[in-house]
């Protein structure tokens, strides 16, 4: 056998090298044979590469965990001797393990495999049965057992064990959901029996197994045959009753308006805008009219095949369009039930105005606030919701979508007075609640103005408040998976946020919030899978470079965060009041920015923290997101502390939710003394007191 032979062994033995980390830590090699490393620290390192093996550990980390009562270069020798030791210990198994760099250690993609990755696997690929025998054979086994080492190691181990036990939980959840849709009881009751062992106060909200699966249905925008101006928002209309009022029904997941809308005049076929859409069911319709007489034909297509199932006429005027639009409301809904066999009651319809002036300068105005970006969208769109309530002040939805404007003015334009924009969103949702109490969106919108007076604790109340009137509002629904993952209850967070997304699939920017959930509970995967689904539906890639980035590819990382600047004017601004650069300038400054972020490299991070110290210094809004997002993914605790600590507005405090992820260098930001400090000037320690802390926070004896 000669040379290259035996690094071909090597590598094929290597493959087969197996790792247990519930219990007692062992490795052992393709016979079995336990491999014994005497070195505690060395097998303690083992063991964290093989717990986060997409996780490059940086060297001056690892020295601080491992050594944290010792000089720095005293910690950085003993790590070098103990990556001797362990290089000597692997090294009749393969010379390619371990990937030892001048600046970090991490292990070879594939090189151990690992009990966690094989019930993972297990359980998202319906091996139901694996799962079962895997999750009853380790028990109530703790992770990483029988390491007694400094503290700063016991710290960062409960820390995993919270995020490897919530990422289990979740994977639990979903197979459940999917041995609940194909109703195979059996398989279900042995899973849920079986991580009962583990976690005894497990429960499972869902529906009766035994149950039929939920019908999905999308309203899609419904086509005009006539060239009347306002026909577009005639047919708007009734689509958004449509939408409404079916999101009533129990039995039925109806589609986001934004996605729904997304499909406008869309040349794609029925089938495939179902998939896209994740539902069963689609609801088309077309409107004719001549002169004061209307005609509206809507069919029901089966989205598996694009067959019609059902097809209705309604017929009606222009003078008693609201009384036509309950009418068609009431008709579609019980014409559904007698379809899919569903047992449904009349549905509420909604008052909303009887002015129909207004009732068109609502739905345009609400269709531009939708789409957000762009030079004086959202300008327009207040003006059109300003003049639709003149003309009717007491149209409660009116009012919402005014907030809801006001919030976009800003979070999305260059705008210098964000808390006045703010202010006039919190006046706008009051009226809307005053006037219709029941206005869920309303009192979300109302909650981030609290977030800007530091009373967290009030804008998560609002937030539940919200949800509780309106669970089935998409917007509702990622308003408050947002406010939990801000404050760190990223495993509480994360159903609400999936759930939103799941109903409405194409709104890319929660994908913001599903990629950093996803990070912050260590999965960097599906951190990556969703931040590559909002780089795709054109929103920034940010988030998608620094999953990437966590995953240790850096300079695909960097490629991809760089790749934001290609949306600078369209679908992000600059910072208000910033002056236009160059395009070799803004080429520099993005690829400045994106090695800061995303190389990995010490040099690259302090030249960038070196630039937000400039920004900050020249900024007319020294708070703006340019400088707050990337100090707080770079670990600047100082930066974080004077710009978001002195002033949370409606367009930074969604960076919060990046603080809470277990990485380099976001640790500092949460081990700064000054970080408690810092939370509870702004009011978190106030929200955590209330509704929990931080899943990587314990709470503090004093």
């Amino acid at each position: 056998m000669d040379h290259n032979d035996n690094m071909n062994e090597g590598r094929k033995r290597s493959r087969l090298l197996r790792a247990s980390l519930f219990g007692t830590f062992q490795l052992r090699d393709h016979y079995s044979a336990e491999i014994l490393i005497s070195n505690r620290r060395a097998r303690a390192l083992l063991a964290m590469l093989c717990l986060a093996p997409e996780q490059p550990f940086s060297r001056r980390y690892l020295s601080k965990l491992l050594w944290p009562g010792r000089f720095e270069t005293q910690a950085r020798a003993s790590l070098r001797q103990c990556l001797l030791d362990l290089g000597k210990a692997l090294a009749p198994l393969g010379n390619d393990i371990l990937i030892v760099s001048r600046n970090e250690v991490s292990l070879r993609d594939k090189a151990i495999q690992t009990d966690i990755a094989d019930l993972e696997n297990a359980l998202n690929h319906g091996q139901v049965a694996s799962a079962s025998e895997m999750l009853i054979a380790i028990g109530t086994s703790p992770l990483l057992d029988q390491f007694h080492l400094a503290p700063a190691f016991e710290d960062w181990r409960t820390r995993q064990r919270q995020h490897v036990e919530q990422r289990l939980k979740t994977s639990v959840k979903n197979a459940l959901t999917a041995l609940e849709r194909s109703n195979k009881l059996t398989d279900y009751h042995r899973l849920f029996e079986a991580w009962r062992v583990r976690d005894p106060e497990f429960t499972f909200q869902a529906t009766n197994p035994q149950r039929k699966s939920i019908i999905r249905v999308a309203v899609l925008p419904f086509t005009s045959e006539n060239e009347a101006d306002d026909q577009h928002y005639f047919a708007d209309g009734i689509v958004n009753e449509l939408i409404t009022v079916l999101g009533q029904v129990p039995q039925l997941l109806v589609a986001g308006r934004r996605s729904s809308f997304h499909f406008n005049n869309s040349d794609m076929t029925a089938s495939a805008i179902a998939e896209s859409l994740r539902v069963t069911h689609l609801l088309e319709g077309t409107i004719q009219r001549q002169g004061n007489d209307v005609r509206i034909n809507i069919q029901l297509i089966d989205g598996r095949n694009g067959f019609e199932m059902w097809a209705q006429r309604y017929d009606g005027t222009v003078e008693n369009i609201f009384a036509l639009h309950g009418k068609i409301a009431r008709a579609v809904t019980l014409e559904l039930g007698s379809v899919l066999n569903l047992k449904m009651q009349s549905p509420h319809i909604r008052k909303m105005t009887h002015n129909k002036e207004a009732y068109d300068l609502y739905l345009q105005g609400r269709a531009l606030t939708a789409r957000a970006i762009g030079i004086g969208i959202i300008e327009t769109a207040i003006h059109l919701l300003e003049r639709a309530i003149s003309l009717d002040p007491k149209f409660a939805e009116c009012w919402t979508a005014l907030a809801e404007a006001h919030v976009y003015k800003a979070v999305y334009t260059p705008c210098l007075d964000r808390l006045a924009a703010s202010r006039e969103m919190a006046e706008c949702a009051q009226k809307a609640i005053v006037l219709a109490p029941t206005q869920g969106h309303a009192h979300a919108m109302l909650g981030i103005h609290q977030w800007t007076k530091n009373d967290i604790v009030g804008a998560l109340d609002l937030a539940f408040e919200a949800y509780r009137l309106e669970p089935g509002n998409p917007d509702v629904v990622i308003r408050l998976g947002a406010f939990l993952l801000y404050c760190g209850r990223t495993a509480e967070a994360l159903p609400y946020i999936e759930t939103a997304i799941d109903q409405d699939p194409i709104h890319g920017r929660n994908f913001a919030h599903l990629s950093t959930a996803y990070l912050n509970i260590g999965d960097v995967k599906k951190a990556i899978i969703a931040g590559q689904r909002m780089a795709d539906l054109g929103f920034p890639s940010m988030w998608l470079g620094v999953a990437t980035a966590a995953a240790g590819k850096y300079e695909l990382a960097v490629k991809q965060y760089k790749q934001t600047q290609l949306l600078l004017n369209t679908v992000i601004f600059p910072p208000a009041g910033s002056e236009p650069m160059s395009p070799e300038a803004l080429d520099a400054f993005w690829l400045l920015a994106a090695k800061g972020v995303c190389s990995g490299q010490e040099e690259d991070r302090i030249q960038y923290c070196n630039m937000l110290e400039m920004l900050y210094a020249t900024l007319p809004d020294k708070y703006d997101t340019a400088i707050v997002m990337p100090a707080i993914w770079m670990g600047h605790s100082e930066m974080v502390f004077k710009t978001i600590g002195a002033q949370i507005t409606p367009a930074n405090f969604f960076c919060l939710q990046s603080l809470w992820a277990d990485r380099e260098p976001i640790n500092q930001i949460r081990t700064h003394p000054e970080f408690l400090n810092f939370a509870q000037r702004i009011g978190l320690t106030a929200a955590w007191e209330k509704y929990g802390w931080p899943d990587l926070l314990p709470k503090p004896d004093n």
